[in-house]
């Protein structure tokens, strides 16, 4: 019993795990397309800074 126990946690951690994982990539990219379009479309004038930090 204690062993189908663990194997069952570890499938457990490791689909969570694998799901945090696939969340963060998604986010990557969509803060990468979101950093790319602000530089794109960054003003002309000033520091030519779009963001304020």
């Amino acid at each position: 019993m204690v062993p189908l126990l663990l194997v069952l946690l570890l499938a457990l951690i490791l689909f969570g795990a694998g799901f945090a994982v696939k969340i963060l990539w998604w986010v990557a990219i969509a803060v990468l397309v979101l950093w790319l379009i602000g530089f794109v479309a960054r003003p002309k004038g000033g520091s030519g800074r779009w963001y304020r930090w």
